[in-house]
């Protein structure tokens, strides 16, 4: 032990010219593993922009929660035409309602977090809606933790929304997050141990390609007497030539001719050694998991849960999409309701997704083949609003 703790003058010499902390950080990270950071601007870069399983993910939970067709109603009645409803099918110059709600429900799944503002004339509904970038977007709470604020950077600049009067400006959706008041949780977060796994194995994969697929190899130098090291100038010539001429796909199966006193000693580690395709595929599915996708839409290969495609997609709506669109438009609905000066639901119009259509028509005959109930009753099981009573 106490060979162990002493140190011989050479090398407390250089250890005097390290960082005051660099023994401590040595510390902390020897032997562990390197995570990508966790922030949400680092978490979109590697999980939805730099990886394809998150990126198919998020892209297809929203994009088939905005293509869902919305109704409006209120206790007594549906409209058919409604300034809400003609504000949410058109909500600014630029964007249409499905490229409102994808962005709304894109930032949901990256951040955990989805903020609209409301450009507001004198009185009524807004006159546009503009998601606004989660990332750019942080919260001012009040004395009694409530929001009082919103600011909205953007380099150097900041605006303030004021959500201290009676109506809002700003409308902030967030998924559930037990240990965060004001921000929510986002699935990128859930999923960011499989995310590193799944980018370190495409970039080994990428790193076999640029080695001609085979595993590397160890390149032995002996001496004329059997022994000896390289001079730093040969070591530098060797690795030079190796990188120019021996890597690359264009130089796969190229001989490699070596030098007296150099011997290739190849070393047996293969990717099927390692079982590096499965914990790929292990990687897929965790992330698949966190965003409620079913693997086998996602085509992961190696998953049995359902029985087939159209079973899953009905689960991955059943599941997921509509439990997102419904507390989303919720919110939104709610959020309208004050500048309308009426209570109004704003709902998915569940008759007109083609995935529920099979159970959708179950139900309908079940409550319509119920003779023990009256018409009003069957409408409220349905999610109808109460149709007027004549006379």
């Amino acid at each position: 032990m106490f060979d162990f703790l002493r140190r011989d003058k050479a090398v407390d010499a250089v250890e005097t010219k390290a960082s005051a902390t660099g023994k401590v950080v040595a510390w902390q990270t020897s032997g562990r593993v390197a995570w990508s950071p966790r922030d949400t601007v680092s978490l979109t870069r590697a999980g939805f922009a730099g990886n394809p399983v998150g990126f198919r993910a998020v892209k297809m939970i929203a994009e088939a929660a905005a293509a869902l067709p919305l109704v409006l109603q209120d206790a007594e009645r549906r409209y058919e035409r409604h300034p809400v409803l003609d504000l949410v099918a058109r909500p600014n110059p630029a964007q249409g309602r499905a490229e409102l709600l994808e962005a709304l429900y894109g930032h949901l799944l990256l951040s955990g977090d989805g903020y609209v503002e409301a450009v507001s004339g004198e009185e009524g509904v807004p006159l546009e809606l503009h998601v606004l970038r989660s990332d750019r977007m942080s919260i001012v709470p009040g004395r009694d933790g409530w929001p009082v604020a919103y600011d909205y950077a953007v380099g150097g600049r900041k605006h303030r929304f004021d959500v201290t009067g009676p109506l809002s400006p700003v409308c902030h959706v967030r998924n559930f997050h037990p240990q965060d008041d004001h921000y929510g949780f986002s699935p990128l977060q859930a999923a960011a141990q499989a995310l590193d796994v799944h980018n370190s194995a495409s970039r080994w994969s990428k790193a076999l390609l640029d080695n001609a697929a085979r595993p590397s190899g160890a390149i032995v130098y002996r001496g004329a007497d059997g022994q000896g090291s390289m001079s730093p100038e040969q070591f530098e010539r060797l690795a030079s030539e190796i990188e120019s001429n021996h890597q690359g796909a264009r130089n796969a199966g190229r001989p490699m001719l070596l030098e007296g006193g150099l011997d290739w000693k190849p070393m047996g580690f293969s990717p099927s050694d390692m079982e590096f395709h499965k914990t790929k595929d292990a990687a897929a599915r965790e992330i698949a998991l966190a965003f409620g996708v079913p693997p086998m839409l996602l085509g992961i290969p190696g998953d049995a849960t359902y029985a087939n495609y159209a079973e899953a997609n009905r689960a991955f709506y059943r599941q997921t999409v509509l439990p997102l669109a419904s507390r989303v438009v919720a919110g939104l609905s709610a959020w309208l309701s004050g500048y309308a000066g009426e209570a109004l639901e704003l709902k998915p119009d569940l008759d007109q997704v083609p995935a529920l259509a099979a159970e959708r028509e179950a139900q309908w005959a079940r409550v319509s083949g119920a003779d023990f109930l009256s018409t009003g009753e069957k409408r409220r099981l349905l999610g109808l609003p109460a149709e007027p009573e004549d006379g």
